[in-house]
């Protein structure tokens, strides 16, 4: 089976998309689906990615418009979309999707006895009905309203099907805009590769670079710094802990991985943390960390915290959970369903009271109990998050 995935930006820093596809190529190789990604990137910048050798890279240049449009795309996909057997279009609102649905509608036209392969949809979280509530985003929102209308509403319907990553996830795009009829929705599920073991010398080599006190324990957060992240609510949470605590020695301490402190929202936060002698005591900013340190990172922590107001997925939170790590995430975070039901970590609201409540209840428990959470934590993994299932999934819808 030849697959093409279509992405605007694919930058591998960006993670989302591209870090997906990248997690369970190896697993699809092995049943026999052969991919290629079409994105719009320098193809002389693709080579520095590092990906495998059996991933095809196709650039077609960047697009540096509002609406990421690239010429070159409509022009491409009429040469070479009838040499797939899948399309699969990765994420919404800019050229690509509009692009390939129209190119479809070309060859139909034509009445041409030649197969025209499936073409799908993948959000990857873009019809969550956060994007259109939260205050923050008014005048997007209006611009995604009346851009749905014109343009994405078609695209959304006319495809084959609309592929989610989970089932939060496709019960709450049916929320958000009014027309939304897909001829099929489905969810496929989403995996990544299994971490490595753990490294005692990375390990050690992660603690002596920001100098943590490999003795005590501490909560990690590696995520972006970003609002919708939740950090805010997460400093101001384990600030009130530690105010509260007789004894906030005996309380974890809290690594914040990430890049992002130098937007105007991570200088609030950095201001926020030296009001408090005590918090600025207890938190340990990295910056963002590279992926050896990263798993050191995740293997080092005693439970793994994202406070998250909207996660399709949550890649971070998924690899916390194979490394046998409870995490303490809300119930905005898509995958939230099946850790709670299989007890890997602690789900509260997106709220401050709900990011102290999470806390709270982690320092509650004793020993063998949270022994138990990260037990449970790595059975959610290889039970529903492994790349050789969410391949294996897809392989069998897209066979269909």
């Amino acid at each position: 089976m030849k697959l093409l995935h279509i992405i605007s930006g694919a930058s591998p820093e960006s993670g989302g998309p591209i870090q997906g596809i990248r997690n369970y190529h190896e697993a699809s190789h092995m049943l026999g689906i052969e991919r290629t990604i079409l994105c719009f990137e320098n193809q002389a910048d693709l080579n520095s990615w590092n990906f495998s050798n059996t991933l095809k890279l196709i650039g077609l240049g960047n697009a540096n418009n509002h609406w990421q449009r690239n010429p070159v795309l409509m022009t491409w996909l009429k040469k070479h979309m009838l040499e797939y057997d899948c399309i699969i279009v990765n994420g919404m609102w800019t050229y690509h999707s509009y692009a390939a649905l129209k190119v479809m509608r070309y060859f139909k036209k034509q009445n041409s006895n030649q197969k025209i392969p499936k073409i799908y949809l993948m959000p990857h979280g873009m019809l969550d009905p956060w994007f259109q509530k939260e205050k923050t985003r008014k005048i997007k929102a209006i611009r995604n309203m009346v851009y749905w209308h014109l343009i994405e509403k078609n695209v959304v319907n006319q495809v084959d099907a609309v592929l989610f990553t989970c089932y939060e996830e496709m019960l709450l795009a049916k929320k958000t805009f009014y027309g939304y009829k897909p001829k099929q929705e489905i969810n496929v599920g989403y995996g990544i590769q299994a971490p490595p073991k753990k490294n005692e010398i990375e390990l050690e080599a992660f603690y002596n670079k920001f100098n943590i006190n490999k003795s005590n324990p501490y909560f990690l957060f590696l995520s972006r710094i970003h609002f919708k992240k939740g950090v805010d609510l997460l400093l101001k949470a384990y600030n009130t802990i530690l105010q509260e605590s007789s004894n906030p020695n005996v309380i974890p301490d809290l690594v914040i991985a990430g890049s992002g402190f130098d937007s105007e929202y991570g200088n609030g936060l950095l201001k926020y943390i030296e009001i408090y002698p005590l918090l600025k005591q207890k938190v340990i900013l990295t910056g963002l960390i590279n992926a050896e340190m990263k798993w050191a990172a995740i293997y080092g922590c005693e439970a793994f915290i994202l406070p998250s107001h909207q996660e399709n997925f949550g890649i971070a939170v998924a690899e916390a959970l194979a490394c046998e790590k409870p995490v303490l995430i809300t119930n905005k975070i898509n995958i939230y369903r099946e850790i709670e039901k299989g007890g890997g970590g602690i789900i509260e609201e997106d709220t401050l009271t709900g990011t102290i409540n999470n806390l709270k209840q982690w320092i509650a428990l004793d020993a063998e109990s949270k022994v138990l959470m990260g037990e449970n934590a790595k059975k959610i993994y290889e039970n529903n998050f492994k790349n050789e299932y969410a391949a294996k999934k897809m392989f069998d819808i897209l066979n269909q």
